[in-house]
């Protein structure tokens, strides 16, 4: 079955750096576009970064352009997100998130950042 395992989180200063990896298996990880999201108690999920298949598009939430980048290793199953200038409005937990072709979403169990000022 599609697994999503997240992990690279932890607790670093404001200013600091991260750098998240998600491991995809039971699923062909190349065809797929990949997304990291991230949520706070209380708050909605929401989209932070996406690639596509060859990472020859990418998007961000305006919020962290400039700061954050993704990228990927389809010959690992793996998809980065490399987190510099950290802020304390960065904390959240970060997600994998895979949508299949018949849109359904899969997510790991997240890894927990936490940015302190």
């Amino acid at each position: 079955q599609v697994q999503l395992v997240e992990s690279g989180g932890g607790l670093v200063q404001a200013g600091g750096s991260l750098r998240l990896s998600c491991v995809g298996s039971g699923f062909t990880f190349r065809i797929y576009s990949m997304f990291w999201y991230r949520q706070t108690p209380g708050k909605e999920r929401e989209l932070v970064a996406s690639i596509t298949t060859t990472g020859d598009s990418l998007m961000y939430l305006d919020s962290v352009k400039g700061r954050f980048s993704i990228s990927r290793d389809n010959a690992k199953n793996t998809v980065y997100l490399q987190l510099n200038s950290l802020k304390p409005d960065d904390t959240a937990k970060y997600y994998c998130n895979l949508r299949s072709s018949h849109d359904v979403d899969y997510w790991g169990r997240g890894t927990q950042v936490t940015v302190s000022s």
